[in-house]
């Protein structure tokens, strides 16, 4: 036996031995039960089985569930963003009189080593939690509760669990050594979850760790098992009353993970409007909406357990706080001149005020007037049966309570391809769906602080089956959202997210991915894992590849593009092209049968204030260092209405260009207050751009096709044929594509270039089958194409550098930036000052320093960060008035700093790696003394204090 086991058994034993009998739990009528605990009771709110099996056993008591599980969490540490709530104070919100502990899952990862610390903290929180009598008046009552045991779902992708499991039964014995000790109920969900996966013939899990519907069904009975001493079956007679169940939480869920928790809670909340309403003032007042709406939906559930109807009443719901717009420069932050116009002109007279270049028509494809749910449209892409479709937020920045949620996935068919889209049909609403992709016959939806994939299983273009893949991404910003979801050659899902999040991802195969990284992240959906891909700030959107792979971005807010390079044990953001607009919503690839040849592989983005429209640009490769640039190739599309904002591009299988129309008077998310009545939710477009001098694009046969058709259509010339073939290859099973591919890729030769890059597609349909195939990728990096030797370099590098499930590299979890340490030094009559700003997270290094008044101070000021900053020291009580005029000077101040008297002394703005010293004589009159950035909209949460003294 080894050492460390020997260890744990010994420190266990020294605990039972002292330990009381094992305490057996009672509801009492009327309880308030939360739950805590990391992604098992997470997702007990999305799928109702949890708390639909207890009530059923609850006919009368009225007992209150509130779900408080929060995916990555672990006793000791629970990563919230900025002002979100305690767990302590949430507790009390929900005046918990029992507590519901899931923990040790993510905690097991650190073996023996990590055992003893995890049962002291497990008993300081029981001791804690007893002290903190969050009902107000008694000490709460505890259920401790194993992790589960890991299935061995039987995939090259994923692991087995072995390992997993010798660690899940050591903190099992563990939790139960501690729930003896405390004389609290223990529940076992390790060893029945274990023999429960030995007799199913179904999987319960997806991905070996996290359970499906059916897991969650018998992980329920099991719970009802340990809690009431007796089998309860989770049937198809409950179904009633599990939807009863979810009704609730979804409201309950809208209240605790409060999208957009950064104008709740966070820096934004305190941002001033109207008449100095802020952002807490009315998003703090629908959290008590919320909470009477969850409260309301109780009795429902009740009743329906006893086999009673009960209609909801939200009579008592307090109405929403009203809002007055600042359109039109009603308050500090709102400039008109980036604003659109209230009064909206019709799809048709806004058709003829866009501009396309000669030889260029554009058309309306379908608009608000045709469809009405056509709202909002944030990205597009096309399936592989050649449909457009578009995520239409609606309800953006989120849902409001006491309205509908009607956000929704919707595909726009075109059958008689003659440019307009024939209708609209819904394939789910989603909650603020920031961006999707198809894989594997369906579709991976963002939905903060979740990815979700649904899919059509009957045929009816319509979701039925809805599975939660990833959580913990978190939604503190949904402006800032995972967005731009797009399904890279080696078969990632890559999205980008800005500032304020603070991710906590779990996956079968190591401790949570922790990152409060403003950056572009990589999901795969086959293996499960999660990385932080490269580092962009501070709000980044748009993402794309080339014919060869070659990988881009752009960064919303700044509007810088960037190439995406291998670099060390992953990869890195170099500069693409000089900036000429901002804020920039999405980027892309021309690769179409009917534009012109001499656009062909170019680049383009969508740019939403200011200059609403795309550009494009001419792209260099140089394939010897690996290094793409960009020049400009002047305007694609241009709108002189300013209600336009072009927030995506695609091109369909037609070959024409389809642009995507925010179409809103209001873009800024900051710069407005959340409810502004002026943010439009009634307008949205989709205008189609053809080329008149070439025929447009022949259908190419895809969904539903053979592999040996789907593999030479890997030969087609248009990226978006492969792209969407790959998808379609996303479906098919490994072992009959790998035997596929090695008889297609014999009849080609690498040192052919058209036919290396036959093979290039061949190498990444096995990399996003996660097959590693050394001998092809070994032909390739000879190859005659120098494009597709660089190809095959990165996907080497993948293998050997960064993939960690094969042994390579480190884990994907990079450390973040960090800047230099922070220096106050004090020489004589002289302060001496060394300040950084902190590399993605919108922040100084330092926060507070003191200078004596009228002595001599110098600081240095250095920028390490990818985005511009400068640092001024401003009157007390001013930083308020001066960023909001930084933001009304709209680009300019991207550049400088406003001209405002009450600035006292500050430096130019930055660029990464550079540094500025000023040296001044302290004020003579005592205070607190300001410093900020001025970059448009940072003063809010990068700022600090220079206190004057005497």
């Amino acid at each position: 036996m080894p050492k460390i086991y020997l260890g744990i058994l010994t420190a266990l034993s020294l605990i039972i031995s002292s330990s009381a009998a094992l305490a057996k739990f009672e509801f009492q009528k009327g309880d308030s039960v939360c739950l805590i605990g990391n992604s098992l009771p997470d997702r007990f709110n999305h799928d109702g089985w949890f708390e639909a099996v207890l009530q059923s056993e609850l006919k009368g008591q009225e007992v209150r569930f509130r779900n408080l599980g929060f995916t990555g969490d672990t006793v000791k540490e629970r990563p919230r963003n900025s002002g979100f709530p305690s767990p302590e104070n949430y507790l009390k919100i929900c005046e918990a009189d029992v507590i519901f502990a899931f923990f040790g899952y993510n905690e097991s990862f650190k073996g023996g080593k990590g055992l003893e610390a995890f049962m002291n903290d497990l008993s300081v929180m029981i001791d804690n939690y007893t002290k903190l009598k969050p009902n107000g008046k008694s000490a709460p009552r505890f259920v401790l509760f194993s992790p589960i045991a890991h299935e061995d779902l039987m995939s090259p992708n994923l692991p087995d669990g072995k390992a997993n499991n010798i660690r899940l039964e050591q903190y099992t014995t563990a939790i139960k050594a501690v729930a003896d000790k405390k004389g609290v109920t223990f529940v076992d969900l390790f060893n029945p979850t274990k023999a429960l996966y030995s007799n199913s013939k179904e999987a319960l899990t997806i991905n070996g760790v996290h359970l499906n519907e059916l897991g969650n069904r018998h992980v329920a009975e099991v719970i009802a098992k340990g809690l009431f001493g007796k089998t309860v079956k989770a049937g198809k007679d409950m179904e009633k009353l599990r939807r009863s169940v979810t009704y609730k939480n979804w409201f309950w869920f809208n209240r605790y993970r409060a999208p957009d928790g950064n104008d709740v809670w966070g820096g934004r909340s305190g941002l001033k409007f109207v008449a100095g309403q802020t952002n807490a003032d009315v998003l703090r007042h629908e959290l008590k909406m919320l909470d009477v709406m969850t409260g309301n939906r109780d009795p429902k559930i009740w009743a329906t357990a006893l086999g009673s109807n009960f209609k909801v009443d939200d009579s008592n719901v307090p109405a929403a706080v009203a809002v007055k717009s600042n359109i039109g420069g009603k308050s500090q932050s709102s400039n008109k001149n980036k604003e659109g116009n209230a009064i909206y002109s019709s799809p048709e007279e806004t058709l003829k005020k866009l501009r396309v270049p000669e030889g260029f028509k554009v058309n309306l494809f379908a608009h608000e007037k045709m469809f009405p749910e056509l709202v909002n449209p944030v990205q597009m892409s096309v399936d592989t049966k050649g449909r457009l479709w578009v995520a239409a937020w609606k309800t953006y920045p989120k849902w409001e309570p006491l309205k509908e949620m009607s956000d929704r996935l919707l595909i726009l068919p075109d059958e008689n391809r003659d440019g307009v889209a024939d209708k609209a049909i819904t394939f789910a609403k989603i909650h603020n769906p920031t961006g999707f992709e198809f894989w594997n016959g369906g579709v991976l939806v963002g939905s903060a602080p979740d990815i979700w994939f649904l899919k059509d299983t009957d045929g009816d273009d319509v979701a039925d089956l809805r599975i939660k893949m990833v959580g913990g991404i978190d939604s503190a910003d949904t402006h800032h959202a995972m967005n731009n979801f797009q399904y890279g050659p080696d078969g990632g899902l890559y999205y980008q997210r800005g500032v304020f999040h603070v991710s906590n991802v779990e996956t079968p195969w190591t401790t949570p991915h922790k990152s409060g990284a403003s950056a572009m992240y990589r999901f795969n959906p086959r293996t499960f894992t999660f990385s932080h891909h490269a580092g962009n700030s501070p709000n980044p959107h748009g993402i794309c590849f080339d014919r060869w792979g070659y990988h881009y971005a752009t960064d919303g807010t700044g509007g810088r593009a960037y190439q995406v390079v291998p670099k060390g044990n992953g990869f890195a953001m170099r500069g693409l092209l000089k900036k000429e607009v901002r804020p920039v919503a999405s980027s892309g690839i021309i690769s179409s049968a009917n534009f012109p040849d001499d656009k062909q592989q170019s680049f383009m983005l969508c740019n939403t204030i200011g200059f609403l429209g795309l550009k494009h640009y001419k792209l260099t490769r140089n394939p010897e260092t690996g290094e793409v640039n960009g020049q400009p190739l002047g305007d694609l599309f241009v709108s002189d209405d300013r209600n336009v904002r072009p927030s995506d591009a695609d091109f369909g299988s037609d070959g024409a260009l389809y642009v995507s129309d925010w179409h809103n008077v209001i873009i800024g998310h900051m710069q407005h207050n959340v409810r502004d009545p002026n943010r439009d939710h009634n307008h949205g477009r989709i205008y189609r751009v053809i080329n008149t001098a070439k025929p447009l694009q022949k259908a190419v046969a895809i969904d539903g096709e053979p592999i040996n058709a789907l593999l030479n259509n890997l030969k087609h010339p248009i990226d978006g044929v492969r792209y969407r073939t790959r998808i379609e290859l996303s479906e098919h099973p490994t072992d009959s594509l790998v035997a596929a591919i090695s008889k297609w890729v014999s009849n080609f030769d690498a040192k052919n270039p058209n036919e290396a890059h036959h093979m290039l597609e061949a190498l990444w349909v096995l990399q996003a089958h996660n097959v590693k195939d050394d001998k092809l990728m070994g032909t390739l990096l000879t190859s005659a194409d120098p494009n597709v030797r660089r190809a095959a370099k990165t996907v080497q590098h993948f293998w050997y550098n960064v993939d960690f499930t094969r042994g390579g590299g480190q884990l994907a979890k990079v450390e973040e930036d960090k800047a230099p340490e922070p220096k106050v030094v004090v020489k004589g009559n002289q302060t001496i000052v060394d300040v950084a700003a902190i590399p993605n997270q919108l922040k100084y290094n330092l926060t507070n320093f003191s200078v004596k008044a009228g002595t001599k101070v110098k600081i240095t000021f250095l920028n390490p960060d990818v985005i511009p900053h400068n640092f001024l020291i401003v009157e007390p009580g001013s930083k308020a008035e001066i960023g909001n005029q930084a933001i009304a000077m709209g680009a300019e101040a991207v550049k400088k700093a406003p001209t405002n008297s009450k600035i006292l002394h500050g430096t130019k703005m930055l660029e990464a790696g550079q540094k500025e010293t000023l040296e001044f004589t302290a004020p003579s009159k005592l205070g607190d003394y300001e410093f900020i950035c001025t970059f448009p909209g940072h003063w809010a949460v990068m700022n600090g204090i220079m206190k004057v003294t005497q």
